[in-house]
């Protein structure tokens, strides 16, 4: 919704602007223009990225148009689910958990949480490191090291849509000028015309310029920015598990463990001591 709304606030202040300083909408309308930037853009991302990075950018895309699921309910019962596991652990020992890291989906713990299920990756990294934790004494600098791998490892991948559409978008008022340079040779070639029909060429030349800059800076180079900002997101949620099962494997009880976890979250879904107590007792009771 805000990427619609700063698109029309973007199109209001430029194109608005502009018919208010006397300019002729009818002018900016060059379709031929915007084949030529959106083409040559087009060719070279393909061009520039393998098949991989190709699907991540575009499986990635229809998420700048949908608004972030890391909520604080999320948080809240990410850290009630652990709190729930390493509870059972300390009460009846770690292997009791075994059944449920081997089949989450039909797990009395896991599926409390439905929101936390479906997303897969955090469930397998969850599930990853407490199958570690079941099968032997696990050295916790060990595991950290293991886990910070595989999250930079996450974050690296995560990172590809946001490197692709940067690049697109740092593409684009190059190709803008390549428009407007064609535009040129096209008036070059007519200079048997009338002065006043040769400006309006030189005009509809410039408007490839304007375009390349425009799409560049106020469309596709944002959501470059607003990918960065998700990735960091979703990479939090692995951050609040690794730190609270480290504190686990170091001796903490759950409680403390959990602790950890909540001092990791950013402050705006950060919640209280008080009210995470409130809702994991909540949790626990159904």
């Amino acid at each position: 919704m805000f990427v619609i709304i700063g698109y029309v606030v973007i199109c209001g202040a430029v194109f608005g602007g502009y018919a208010m300083a006397g300019g002729h909408l009818g002018g900016l309308w060059q379709p031929l223009e915007v084949v030529m930037i959106f083409g040559g853009a087009l060719g070279a991302f393909v061009v520039g990225n393998d098949s991989k990075a190709l699907k991540a950018t575009v499986k990635a895309l229809p998420t700048v148009f949908k608004g972030s699921k890391f909520t604080k309910a999320l948080y809240m019962d990410l850290l009630a689910l652990l709190f729930e596991i390493l509870t059972k652990i300390r009460k009846d020992g770690m292997m009791s958990i075994e059944n449920d890291v081997e089949n989450p989906e039909a797990s009395p713990l896991f599926s409390k949480y439905p929101a936390l299920l479906h997303d897969h990756h955090l469930i397998e990294f969850i599930t990853d490191y407490l199958r570690l934790m079941v099968s032997g004494n696990m050295d916790a600098f060990q595991v950290e090291n293991l886990m910070d791998n595989e999250i930079e490892t996450h974050h690296m991948e995560g990172h590809v849509p946001a490197h692709c559409i940067s690049k697109l978008g740092d593409g684009l008022p190059a190709f803008g000028i390549v428009a407007a340079v064609m535009g040129v040779v096209h008036t070059m070639e007519s200079l048997h015309l009338p002065p006043n029909e040769l400006g309006v060429l030189i005009g509809h030349a410039l408007v490839g310029t304007f375009l390349g800059i425009l799409l560049a800076y106020g469309f596709v180079g944002p959501l470059a920015g607003l990918l960065e900002q998700k990735l960091e997101e979703s990479t939090k949620m692995f951050q609040t598990v690794k730190v609270t099962l480290l504190a686990s494997l170091n001796g903490y009880a759950p409680a403390i463990a959990v602790e950890f976890g909540r001092k990791v979250l950013y402050s705006t879904e950060r919640p209280g001591f008080a009210e995470l107590e409130t809702h994991v007792k909540q949790a626990k009771g159904k």
